[in-house]
């Protein structure tokens, strides 16, 4: 379990506080260090709270949108734990939240589930070694790789010493497709990605969408832009069509993170509010 910050030690803190790896530029906005930001996180700075401030200024619900989508991640998990799923490949991870991450929830129900986390953001993978750790039995690891180069992240040593290819693997990539626009061929990746993969694996994604705001999302997108940020939302046929070729889509189908699963007796906000879909696809 991550340490609370009455046990971190002063590094860790610092980190939590600011820190930077040394040469990184924090000048221009970050969509993890932006996503932080909305869930009420430190580890962001005065570029990403401006495009952050930005888009909400054009879409006030974007913090219920994030943290909608990080509830349904710890849901996925539990889910994918309880079906007997101990390996876990989350790209694109951001910045953890304390005891809300992919471990959390995993090894909370499978305790020796391993985890392995990749980001392309230097100060993301400093706060993940510092801060996060698995359970004894369990274990975490971490990769500097673009999710857009999935060779790279599945011939990566660290994952080959931490997952066994042989065996069924979730792979996770939650509010990642929709900074991939199409002339990067999100379609692509995804199949790369996953053609490896054992039978039995599993996929999860989520993605917003203009479904329910096409205005107001049409004012993220070029809030996002104007901040160098590259982006497409998409329709849920759009979204549900990345899915690879064979993979076959569980239930509850597409639907809003919100209502994919819900916990018993939560209140569900308005899908407006949300605008992001969620998906879980089985590899037969």
């Amino acid at each position: 379990m991550a340490s609370s910050a009455f046990d971190r030690t002063p590094e860790q803190n610092a980190l939590i506080e600011g820190w930077t790896p040394p040469g990184v530029d924090v000048s221009r906005a970050h969509t993890a260090r932006m996503y932080d930001f909305y869930l009420g996180g430190k580890t962001n700075f005065p570029p990403d709270r401006a495009a952050a401030e930005q888009a909400l200024a054009v879409f006030p619900h974007v913090r219920v949108t994030a943290q909608e989508n990080r509830a349904f991640l710890l849901r996925l998990v539990r889910h994918l734990a309880g079906l007997g799923i101990t390996q876990f490949l989350d790209i694109g991870t951001g910045i953890p939240i304390e005891g809300r991450n992919t471990h959390d929830a995993a090894q909370a129900v499978a305790p020796e589930s391993r985890v392995v986390y990749v980001d392309n953001d230097p100060i993301v993978l400093a706060h993940a070694r510092a801060l996060l750790s698995g359970s004894p039995t369990g274990a975490t690891a971490y990769i500097d790789a673009d999710g857009r180069d999935p060779e790279s992240i599945l011939g990566h040593p660290t994952l080959t010493a931490t997952l066994d290819l042989d065996r069924p693997i979730a792979v996770l990539m939650m509010a990642v497709l929709h900074f991939v626009p199409d002339e990067d061929k999100p379609f692509e990746i995804l199949t790369r990605l996953t053609g490896p993969l054992a039978s039995g694996s599993y996929l999860g994604l989520s993605h917003a969408t203009p479904d329910y705001d096409p205005v107001g999302w049409k004012a993220i997108e070029e809030a996002y832009h104007q901040s160098g940020i590259p982006g497409k939302t998409r329709t849920r046929a759009e979204f549900q069509a990345l899915v690879p070729d064979g993979w076959e889509i569980t239930e509850p189908g597409v639907e809003v993170v919100s209502q994919w699963k819900p916990d018993p007796g939560t209140k569900q906000p308005d899908p407006v509010q949300v605008s992001c879909y969620g998906v879980l696809a089985r590899k037969p």
